[in-house]
């Protein structure tokens, strides 16, 4: 217990190797105001990517930053605490409350208790307790309510049939909002827009006197039909002026009979958006437009045709000079200036008649009024988003406290459920014949840089997509136990959510730590076995090469050699491979001496064995000791400070704290594959000779025997037994005196080299 300045009792409690205030009763939420913030675990954490209800966050996060504050937690428990005759029920995490237990005693209090009860009666639900589905369902809420304070107004705000039709036709036009009541309306800048607009296009209609009109009601089809052709018909005759031009052009500026004939061997029909880039008419010299149809490019006869039937007379002659083409667009000037000033576009859908009688009647500033009175209903409305408010707290606050003072939730001694988690555990990913639990959604890869260094966490960064969803994420999971022998960037794996749902993970980044002691025990010996099979598989693979590499050569540049030369080339061969005992006499000797030393020190070392007992294990132990140990002790000092804080740090959270994952907490949150065992013998094992296996023994027994025998000095036996299998020899007594005869020859008496053996 520590009591502060205030006078208020904290508890504090041992939680993850840090010592830390407790949370437990209503009255420790009470004085949260109260708690020095040096003894909070968490300054902020982010709103986005907790496993959290977001609605109740983004309530919390008062001013919008996207983070939630030590401040405005505070802030929350003092409401919380006031309005409540019992805050220990926020102990509870439930989501109902009875009426009673709101504290009228308060202004804000009796607030709440008010507008729960007119929830209860709009739902026309007749009970004596509010729960958070009920506070929730604003569109059930408001249903059946004509003014709710969100100052926007629906049909059903006004029993008016000429305010409704109004209303209607604004929806309909210039935009709608969306009402309380789940209904489309209006607010006062959209009847303004409606209003203007419908001025705009009346005093524009008015602006059209019959002068600007040259077709009459046919202008604006006149008008369309005209710019149908216009292009085609400019570049016609821009072609007649080249063609006047040059004469020797005119060829190049017409359709060919060659052009025509590529596309003669496919479906013409279909061909069409080809056909409509060939010229409206043939280049013939004249600078008239033909105004028969036979002569006009087929994929424009439609359109021409229906030119000529709006613009042209039927005194017309049988050619449209360009002269006559441009009095013909003249002729719109007017009418399209009209038209370019056309204001209120989009209330004309209304028509003319229904826009007049709307400015004639002139119901504006009741509309005005409509929403004045609605918005004179906006604190009753606030009271009632209140009570949301308040039951989302009352369900979720002791949640976040335990997220965020505590870390309690994180450190849960209770079975490891999914609804004991921490907030930041977004799923579990299963690899490697393993699974773990604490993964961690990640929202900025680029800041999770110097994680490696001051976690000491082994991580894995994985690339998470859903098909279901049609979403992808990033998560970083912790690996607190198995091998990592297999662990490799680019391995599938399969991700599952807190909601269950699956996702396709594949392994981005790995930031590499010790993971157990057991790791760390064998990790030199697999380091040196997989350097001498690196070497080994590197030196096969350059003397392979290299043999290749000389067959080729010698394959491809070798001429075959004469009978004499090849005499010749075998004899020197010989000479140079010859093997020379002189040459190498040194290195035979000197690896003598090495085996002997070896042998020497082998046979020492088995003396004193042999001598006690005890110093073989102590030995084996000696040797465990100098190669497992420096990794087994370097692995234990970080297994034992691996913080989960510079992680979070990384992800958009402020850790006042350390979070340390000890090793045996660790191990909590990944779990091993476990195989039971298994009597059935595999059909498919690999069998040992039986002759094999009793050669091995023999040699075993024979060579351990010999062993015995030497290092106890009793080789002697061998060697008598050895003397006893050897046959009996006679030997005869030798003679006094040998005769000179036996005697061998003087060196002066020696024949000379030269002469010949005697026969």
């Amino acid at each position: 217990m520590a009591k502060k300045d205030s006078g208020y009792k904290w508890s504090f409690c041992k939680i993850g190797g840090v010592t830390r205030v407790k949370i437990a009763t209503g009255q420790d939420i009470a004085h949260l105001g109260e708690l020095d913030q040096k003894l909070w675990t968490v300054l902020s954490c982010p709103v986005a990517g907790l496993e959290f209800d977001e609605k109740t966050l983004s309530m919390l996060d008062v001013n919008s930053d996207g983070k939630i504050h030590v401040n405005e937690v505070k802030a929350a428990a003092k409401w919380l605490t006031t309005v409540l005759k019992n805050p220990d029920l926020l102990i509870r995490e439930e989501d109902t409350i009875k009426l009673s237990e709101f504290n009228q005693d308060e202004p804000e209090g009796a607030k709440l208790y008010n507008s729960a009860k007119q929830i209860l009666s709009n739902l026309e639900l007749d009970k004596d307790e509010i729960s958070l589905a009920d506070a929730s369902d604003s569109v059930a809420i408001f249903a059946k309510t004509a003014l709710n304070g969100d100052g926007i107004i629906t049909e059903q705000s006004t029993t008016d049939e000429v305010l409704q039709d109004v209303i209607k036709s604004a929806v309909e036009t210039v935009g709608s909002l969306d009402d309380r009541s789940g209904l489309k309306g209006i607010d006062t800048e959209l009847l303004e827009k409606f209003y203007t607009a419908c001025s705009d296009y009346k005093a524009w209609k008015d602006a059209g006197t019959d002068n600007i009109f040259p077709y009459g009601d046919k202008t604006a089809d006149a008008l369309d039909a005209c710019n149908a052709i216009k292009e085609k018909v400019s570049d016609y005759f821009m072609r007649c002026k080249l063609a006047a031009f040059n004469t020797e052009s005119t060829a190049a500026l017409d359709i060919s009979a060659e052009r025509i004939g590529e596309i003669g061997a496919k479906d013409l029909a279909a061909s069409m958006d080809e056909i409509s880039a060939y010229p409206i008419a043939r280049i013939t010299g004249k600078s008239t437009l033909p105004l028969d149809n036979a002569s006009i490019n087929p994929a424009w006869q439609a359109a021409y045709s229906k030119f000529k039937s709006l613009l042209l007379d039927s005194e017309s002659h049988g050619a449209l000079s360009e002269e006559q083409w441009n009095d013909i667009l003249a002729r719109f000037s007017d009418y399209t200036a009209w038209m370019d000033a056309k204001k209120g576009a989009e209330v004309e859908s209304l028509g003319l008649e229904k826009i007049e009688k709307i400015l004639a009647d002139d119901r504006k500033a009741d509309l005005l009024d409509l929403i004045a009175k609605d918005k004179e209903l906006e604190e009753e409305s606030a009271s009632i988003d209140a009570v949301e408010k308040f039951m989302r707290y009352y369900r979720y606050f002791y949640k976040l406290l335990k997220n965020f003072v505590t870390m309690t939730d994180f450190y849960s001694p209770e079975p490891r459920k999914i609804e004991n988690w921490a907030v930041f555990q977004a799923g579990t990913l299963y690899i490697d014949q393993r699974s773990t639990d604490l993964c961690i959604r990640i929202s900025d890869m680029g800041k999770q840089g110097d994680v490696s260094e001051l976690s000491g966490m082994y991580v894995l960064y994985c690339e998470c997509t859903s098909k279901e969803k049609n979403q992808t994420m990033t998560i970083a999971a912790v690996l607190t136990d198995g091998d990592v022998d297999s662990l490799r960037v680019g391995k599938n794996a399969i991700f599952y959510d807190r909601e269950g749902h699956d996702w396709y993970a594949v392994v981005t980044k790995i930031l590499e730590n010790p993971i157990s002691i057991r790791q760390a025990f064998w990790s030199p010996y697999r380091k040196l076995s997989r350097l001498i099979s690196e070497r080994i598989d590197k030196s096969a693979a350059e003397k392979n090469s290299k043999v290749d590499s000389d067959f080729v050569d010698k394959a491809t540049t070798t001429e075959i050699p004469t009978t004499d030369e090849a005499a010749v080339a075998a004899k020197e061969k010989t000479n140079v491979s010859g093997f020379d005992i002189a040459k190498f006499a040194g290195i035979f000797a000197a690896i003598g001496l090495a085996i002997g030393f070896l042998l020497e020190a082998c046979t020492a070392v088995a003396k004193g064995v042999m001598a006690h007992w005890y110093v073989a294990p102590i030995l084996i132990l000696l040797i465990l000791i100098l190669v497992s140990g420096p990794s087994m002790f370097i692995a234990w000092r970080k297994l034992r400070r691996r913080n989960l804080a510079p992680v979070l740090n990384a992800n958009g959270w402020a850790i006042n704290s350390r979070i340390i994952v000890n090793i045996p907490f660790g191990k909590t949150f990944t779990k091993l594959a476990q195989y039971p065992k298994v009597k059935v013998e595999d059909p498919y094992k690999k069998k040992t000779p039986i002759g094999l296996i009793i050669f091995l023994v023999l040699i075993i027994l024979i060579g351990g025997g010999l062993a015995a025998l030497y290092f106890t000095d009793n080789m002697n036996i061998i060697t008598d037994w050895m003397d006893s299998l050897k046959p009996a020899q006679t030997t005869e007594a030798a003679p006094a005196e040998a005769p000179a005869a036996d005697a061998a020859p003087a060196a002066d008496a020696a024949p000379a080299a030269d002469a010949p053996a005697a026969e």
